[in-house]
């Protein structure tokens, strides 16, 4: 359950343990594509990759190509179910809104000393920004590769200008994904963002932080969690009057 607060610890619940599994199931798969793809060029003899311990099936083509094909259904499965099954959920959070490009120009220069940070909800605005460039990204990665994968298994005549624009646009896509990647690995290391990695692998971040960053997140949490607790309290029986004090 996202959201929990667990003051005795300190921490309140930032990712489901489900949010991780699709996480680490892209990132993951993501590399092994990324590494794979780039054995399928005539790179592995050519740098030396083929002599890394455990690396020497690199330089084999069909290795490299089964094993990438077995990260893009891990990637797309994983994708597709993020997409749907949080879709079905109405979980709008990482959506872009209205105003993020301005608000995330302010929160970048913050974090280099230029002004205040503005009070942020569970997610900052360049992050709302970065999932909506990495989804499309993604998905131009998919309809691509499936393009690419169809012409190889089942239609190796397909039109020759198809089949090139689909390279094309898998390779550009897959060199923006990479840049992507690099992004995600340089925000991490602005110090105010640390606090954010425990969550990458716990789930859970310091509720200290989190009421200090998030502030509206709280707001929207802290009512929510009180309510039952304020509801058993309503519904306890009046305390029995002394018996002197009868009328």
């Amino acid at each position: 359950m996202t959201g929990k607060i667990l003051p005795e610890k300190n921490l309140i619940v930032r990712h489901s343990a489900l949010e991780l599994i699709e996480h680490w199931a892209i990132a993951i798969s993501g590399l092994v594509l990324f590494l794979t793809g780039m054995f399928e060029l005539p790179m592995s003899k050519r740098y030396y990759i083929v002599n890394v311990p455990g690396l020497g099936w690199s330089a084999d083509y069909m290795t490299s190509l089964y094993i990438h094909y077995a990260a893009a259904i891990v990637f797309t499965a994983a994708a597709m179910f993020h997409v749907f099954y949080h879709g079905l959920h109405g979980e709008k959070g990482l959506l872009p809104r209205k105003g993020d490009f301005s608000e995330s120009i302010t929160v970048i220069k913050s974090l280099f000393g230029f002004g205040e940070e503005p009070p942020m909800n569970k997610y900052l605005p360049e992050q709302r920004l970065a999932y909506a460039g990495m989804a499309f990204v993604i998905l131009m990665l998919i309809i691509s590769g499936l393009v690419k994968t169809y012409k190889n298994l089942y239609a190796p005549d397909m039109s020759l200008t198809v089949v090139l624009w689909a390279t094309w646009i898998h390779n550009i896509f897959f060199i923006l994904f990479f840049l992507a990647f690099l992004a995600h690995m340089a925000a991490i290391l602005l110090r105010p963002n640390w606090p954010m990695v425990r969550g990458i692998f716990t789930g859970k971040v310091r509720l200290d932080y989190a009421r200090h960053r998030h502030p509206l997140w709280i707001d929207d949490i802290e009512p929510a969690q009180e309510m039952p607790s304020m509801v058993v309290e309503d519904t306890q029986a009046p305390p029995p009057v002394p018996e002197d004090e009868r009328s």
